[in-house]
């Protein structure tokens, strides 16, 4: 498994990948290095029914326009809807969203990976596409992060298919700040990070809004993103 970015890129790839994407800074930056390696890469996007996916949505499209390039092809969505196990969840509702003050703890989504995985993989199957690259980052707390858990859940899938399909994490070693500089900050514009985006915008005020910027600030790469001043004033 490759689970380091001193075995990334590959220097010959051959077959196709699949790069599970959200529209945010980690995978849109792992999607923009593989159309570079990859003859073709399928970026699969999973909907859930979150509070800021119609916005995320948006972001992702221009992001893919932007890198639009031979080896990229069209955006998959598969629908894993959560609100029945998630309810009145913040992530569902918008409300009481952890703010710039919490630890990475608060915006913990029980057993996300597991729905982010299933349907991903099983797709990968039934297409011919032997592996499916994630952005997870050395900092993820969470038990469905693990390398055990990637390896048991990858494995399980295919014995339920009766094949095999690769999770790969290249960045599993790496932190925000490092993924950031690996590609053109004019890309990373058209990502979004926001769990609680105010009119069309990061609101500046969230734990994953704080997460973003402290990563440009770690780099000293110009923050291309617009946060609201509507929040940002509050």
């Amino acid at each position: 498994m490759i689970d380091s970015p001193n075995d990334w890129p590959p220097a010959t790839s051959s077959g196709p990948l699949a790069v599970l994407c959200s529209g945010g800074l980690d995978s849109a930056v792992l999607l923009a290095e593989t159309v570079q390696h990859y003859p073709s890469v399928y970026p699969i996007y999973i909907q859930v029914g979150a509070f800021w996916e119609t916005l995320e949505r948006e972001y992702l499209d221009r992001f893919l326009a932007a890198l639009a390039c031979p080896a990229l092809r069209p955006l998959t969505t598969l629908e894993q809807p959560a609100g029945d196990l998630y309810g009145k969840h913040w992530s569902m509702t918008g409300d009481n969203v952890p703010d710039d003050s919490t630890p990475d703890e608060a915006v913990y989504l029980p057993g996300r990976n597991v729905l982010l995985l299933s349907k991903s993989l099983i797709w990968c199957h039934l297409n011919g596409v032997s592996e499916l690259a994630l952005a997870t980052l050395s900092a993820n707390p969470f038990p469905d992060a693990t390398p055990a858990f990637f390896d048991g859940f990858a494995d399980v899938v295919g014995r339920a298919v009766n094949g095999t399909v690769r999770i790969i994490r290249p960045y599993a070693s790496l932190k925000k700040a490092d993924v950031v500089k690996r590609v053109p900050g004019t890309l990373l514009k058209h990502t979004l990070s926001c769990i609680r985006p105010v009119a069309g915008l990061h609101c500046g005020c969230c734990n994953k809004c704080a997460e973003r910027k402290y990563a440009f600030a770690g780099t000293g790469i110009a923050d291309p993103t617009t946060y609201s001043p509507i929040t940002s004033a509050q």
